[in-house]
């Protein structure tokens, strides 16, 4: 890269755009894919496959615990992993604004390997794009992921029964906080990091072992386990019961939660996930989570039941009960 800034020249489809691609893309990301440099990829594919798009927006694209780059990776992999498939491959696009620093553009694209390598997707074809300055902000990220179904799985929301439990993978909030206090310039006694990670090993651990008795599973992105939640108890027309104490939350990320006036569960993740469970099977799952490094702060925080149909009802720590609404507005924007 023989810049020390992206220029427009680097989107003109010229020679610079070549040097920018040869050197930073198909050399970092090949494969016999993105190879054949075509303007698409043609993929063998076969079976009952899920697909899913993405776009990455979030401020500042460097953060405690991860970039940009891994984010869109990791966060598209977990859409796969929550229709009950094995991600295999990634589109990757980038708009770029002019002025992107080129060592920042190389550590996001460093890190887009790492994640891909790492959750065991290829990325198969891709665009790039650039944008005058002041026209965007630094980098966005489009990805596209494709995935087989898992033989054994079959998540979907009619699924869902009176009785089912509520299973979390691991603490809440950690995300958005981390994010906000990057803003902010907010310092901790410890640093709160994001917990963007792929989920589909440990999600294919749990189809593996326990198939169609995992009845739902959605990652609690932006409006965090509340939205979730709700969407879970709109879709299926039944209620769900969460008990407060049982949600696990870093003692730091609720102490900030505290001070900025937020409720943690509204607050985005990104590397866990919520998974609705058959009851007779809910404690072995639990337990596989908990062998898993990614699950290893997994708990029950809830059930589904007839009761209150179309309501979440948050039980709390001492006992009060109270109804847990849609968020309303945008608590944290631009947080993935």
């Amino acid at each position: 890269m023989d810049f020390d800034v992206i220029t427009m020249g680097h989107g003109s489809g010229g020679l610079l755009t070549q040097r920018l691609l040869r050197a930073g893309v198909f050399n970092l990301f090949k494969n016999d894919f993105l190879g054949q440099q075509h303007d698409g990829a043609i993929l063998n594919l076969s079976g009952k496959l899920a697909f899913s798009t993405d776009s990455y927006v979030v401020s500042p694209i460097f953060f405690p615990g991860g970039n940009i780059g891994e984010l869109a990776v990791n966060s598209s992999v977990n859409d796969l992993s929550m229709c009950g498939a094995i991600p295999k491959y990634l589109s990757l696009a980038f708009i770029l604004e002019e002025g992107l620093r080129m060592d920042e553009f190389w550590q996001i694209l460093v890190s887009i390997k790492a994640a891909s390598e790492a959750a065991g997707v290829q990325i198969v074809t891709g665009d790039t794009k650039v944008v005058e300055k002041g026209k965007g902000d630094k980098i966005f990220i489009n990805t596209t992921g494709i995935g087989i179904i898992h033989p054994h799985a079959n998540i979907a929301v009619n699924r869902v029964k009176p009785g089912d439990k509520v299973i979390i993978s691991g603490n809440i909030a950690t995300h958005g906080v981390a994010i906000l206090s990057t803003r902010k310039g907010m310092e901790f006694e410890t640093t709160i990091e994001s917990d963007t990670a792929p989920l589909n090993d440990v999600v294919r651990k749990l189809l593996d072992a326990f198939g169609a008795h995992i009845h739902f599973m959605r990652d609690p992105t932006r409006g965090g386990l509340a939205t979730v939640a709700n969407e879970l108890a709109g879709q299926s027309k039944l209620g769900i019961d969460l008990f407060q104490h049982h949600i696990p939350v870093v003692e730091e990320v609720e102490g900030a939660c505290e001070m900025l006036g937020l409720d943690p569960l509204y607050v985005a993740n990104e590397g866990i996930f919520i998974g609705v469970v058959d009851t007779t099977r809910a404690e072995e799952a639990l337990q596989l989570l908990h062998a898993h490094p990614l699950g290893k702060r997994a708990a029950m925080i809830g059930e589904v039941t007839s009761q209150h149909p179309g309501q979440v009802i948050l039980t709390s720590k001492v006992g009060g009960r109270r109804v847990v609404q849609y968020p309303t507005g945008e608590q944290l924007p631009r947080i993935c």
